[in-house]
């Protein structure tokens, strides 16, 4: 269960990485030119979108890479991850995978109660 839910968080972190970049610009694009904004909608809080943008994804990602070692950290990392995110994008079409997998990533590492190492997190 460590293993997947180092894999998944890692893959999760990095495929919200790509959603990051994108909400992140759009941001700053419409903050720049509001015109666009006006064309395609604007968000109702792009200072959390930005800031999600960018700790969203680094939770998972750091969370997926405690996993092995400190498996409670890292899953509440995780989930608060893919809180996080799906607070500031929504679940679409974008979302849905990366929300998806570091969500299962952090509930397999907090399950993983008794570890093959003699020292358990709980």
């Amino acid at each position: 269960m460590r293993n997947a839910a180092l894999v998944l968080g890692i893959i999760g972190g990095v495929v919200g990485m790509m959603v990051g970049f994108f909400s992140y610009g759009y941001a700053t694009l419409v903050e720049r030119f509001s015109e666009v904004g006006e064309v395609i909608g604007f968000f109702e809080n792009p200072a959390f979108v930005k800031a999600a943008s960018f700790i969203g994804p680094l939770l998972a990602i750091a969370g997926g890479a405690m996993a092995r070692a400190r498996a409670l950290w890292g899953g509440v990392l995780m989930i608060v991850s893919a809180l996080g995110m799906y607070a500031a994008f929504g679940f679409n079409f974008a979302t849905m995978f990366p929300i998806g997998m570091v969500g299962l990533a952090g509930i397999l590492a907090i399950g993983a109660g008794k570890p093959d190492e003699p020292k358990a997190h709980f």
